[in-house]
């Protein structure tokens, strides 16, 4: 995966103008900020998943013809059989009643907060580990160049998205996750790159890294038991968020502070593109909220609009079906 680091040390010769340093270079007026944020994120996610267990309590909810709790010895925080969930973790029915995004539930029942409580559950403990290290490998990043308001917004706002996309096209399975937070990340990393391109060297390796990564994630996504679509809503969200909150001053602007005393400088700290980008991002995230909101709670199905649709999160083969 390509990170800050990455893009910004530009190999090992210095080229002019560029920045070379392995994190942003702190002028005057910036600060590295000390990561909170997503560690509280990465405790929230683990606790919600002990107390999820503790509730699911498989040795006095299963029965005998089900198949055997795994790791007994863990009493009631012991795993459902593996027939019922191979990631080793509680049942369907636990994950709905702790909150797990179900479509009926949210546009019949009018609970809507599922829409945000979905995406701090998990379906197991493999589940739970491969999102928590990207949390933290992506997150702590992010947070560290651009601070716990901006990260935690992006992170949040496009875990929202990513619920809202998933229940227009997923009626009948429940979804958990935090993936379409992750993918979010994921999304504002490329945009802040695209936005703040001219400080950066390697940035078209970086650029063909970034989408590499966000590629092999959504083919993986094909596959059965994997909501794509909160993959997919996630980033987008996440990539229009990014031009949004993560703009930084053009080369010209961070130049100056090297520059003698009485050299002429640049008196835009952003470029005109910057706000362009901008502002067709938060026109369109706000737009994207509102019909996606207004579809949901009408009880809108968008696979009668789009009836290839479907393939985007499922594609069956000799080996597996999408059925429910």
């Amino acid at each position: 995966m390509a990170t800050h680091e990455d893009v910004e040390k530009g190999g090992v010769r210095k080229e002019a103008g560029k920045v070379p340093s392995p994190l942003y270079p702190q002028h005057e007026g910036e600060r590295e900020w000390v990561p909170w944020i997503v560690p509280v994120f990465f405790v929230a996610n683990i606790a919600v998943f002990v107390i999820t267990m503790y509730a699911n309590n498989c040795p006095a909810h299963t029965r005998a013809r089900d198949g055997k709790c795994i790791a007994r010895f863990l009493g009631r925080f012991s795993f459902q059989p593996l027939r019922q969930n191979p990631l080793f973790g509680p049942s369907s029915a636990t994950l709905t009643k702790m909150g797990a995004l179900v479509w009926d539930k949210v546009v019949h029942q009018h609970q809507g907060w599922r829409l945000v409580s979905c995406m701090w559950l998990h379906a197991g403990v493999l589940h739970l580990v491969a999102n928590m290290l990207s949390l933290l490998f992506i997150g702590l990043r992010l947070e560290r160049q651009f601070g716990y308001m901006r990260i935690g917004a992006i992170y949040l706002l496009s875990g929202l998205g990513g619920s809202v996309f998933s229940s227009l096209f997923i009626r009948n399975n429940i979804s958990v996750g935090a993936s379409g937070a992750l993918f979010g990340l994921l999304g504002a990393m490329l945009s802040e790159l695209l936005a703040n391109w001219t400080i950066y060297t390697n940035k078209v390796a970086a650029v063909m890294t970034l989408l590499f990564v966000v590629a092999v994630n959504l083919v993986l996504g094909i596959f059965p038991h994997v909501n794509n679509f909160a993959h997919i809503g996630g980033f987008l969200t996440g990539f229009l968020l990014g031009f949004v909150l993560l703009m930084r001053p053009h080369l010209g602007w961070m130049e100056r502070y090297g520059m003698p005393a009485g050299s002429p400088c640049t008196s835009r700290k952003c470029l005109v593109y910057q706000w362009i980008l901008l502002a067709v991002a938060l026109v369109l995230v706000i737009v994207g909220f509102a019909v996606g909101m207004a579809m949901l709670f009408r009880g809108a199905n968008a696979n009668d609009s789009c009836h290839w649709c479907h393939y985007l999160s499922c594609v069956p083969t000799s080996r597996w079906t999408c059925a429910n």
